[in-house]
């Protein structure tokens, strides 16, 4: 009965020794407040400072979720063309790996010149970051369909429609959810980068901005507040995106059957 929760129980426990070792030594230490401050503070802080945190976490997730449905969209429908023509794919898959292998902050700046609204500058530069794995892999899924069922439903002179549906979709489903997880993960961090490179400040900032005005003030407990809101929000989206795994593949996928006792 215990053995479901240990993968639960000890990555806490070695969290929470961690944690108390960072508090022990800053205590023990005496290392300054400004320098490295002990998770008490930054928990303090985060609570001081919750209300301002708060808004400019929300515009983060805006950013970040409004770039991943971008991304979502735009690559299953780019992989569906490239899985049904071979022309498709040789004529645009090349500026997909540009964009991919262009470092974000060299190209941020210039997204920020030619794009009028910083939102739209940083919704753009992240759905840049989270676009290639979500098209790479489901392009991959759609073409791993088994050589056999293809030849089955070719000789049932299935439609491209069932063929899509009831073959193609089934067999790119794990490997689009694989690219989820990746993906969700780089939008996150595409809209801190871009913000970082935007240099932006007000009320409609996200949490970088909180990052950059603290350093600013040499406010490091604030930094470390605002880092740990986006540490969790990444976080939090890996494990939706592990939820949403489990229940789209739990019951027939092997990656998420669990072996019997």
């Amino acid at each position: 009965m215990t053995r479901p929760s240990a993968p639960v129980v000890l990555p806490a426990l070695v969290l929470l020794g961690a944690l108390a070792l960072w508090e022990l030594w800053v205590r023990l230490a005496g290392i300054p407040h400004y320098i490295l401050p002990a998770p008490s503070l930054v928990l303090l802080t985060l609570w001081e400072n919750l209300g301002s945190l708060a808004l400019s976490w929300l515009f983060t997730l805006k950013i970040t979720f409004g770039a991943l449905l971008l991304a979502v969209i735009g690559g299953v429908l780019l992989a569906v063309a490239f899985a049904l023509s071979r022309t498709v794919e040789l004529a645009l898959f090349p500026f997909a790996i540009v964009l991919q292998v262009t470092p974000i902050i060299a190209i941020a700046p210039l997204i920020l010149i030619y794009v009028e609204s910083t939102t739209a500058a940083l919704l753009i530069c992240a759905w840049i970051v989270a676009f290639f794995p979500i098209l790479s892999n489901t392009v991959i899924g759609l073409r791993a369909a088994d050589p056999n069922l293809r030849d089955l439903f070719a000789l049932y002179r299935a439609s491209p429609w069932q063929r899509l549906r009831w073959l193609l979709v089934p067999s790119a489903l794990p490997y689009f959810i694989a690219g989820l997880k990746v993906s969700g993960g780089l939008a996150l961090i595409g809209a801190v980068v871009a913000e970082f490179a935007a240099g932006a400040a007000g009320r409609e900032t996200g949490l970088a901005s909180r990052i950059l005005e603290a350093s600013f003030r040499t406010e490091i407990p604030k930094m470390y507040a605002a880092l740990l809101l986006i540490a969790l929000t990444g976080v939090a989206i890996f494990l939706l995106f592990n939820l949403l795994s489990r229940l789209l593949l739990g019951r027939w996928h092997a990656s998420e059957l669990r072996p019997g006792p």
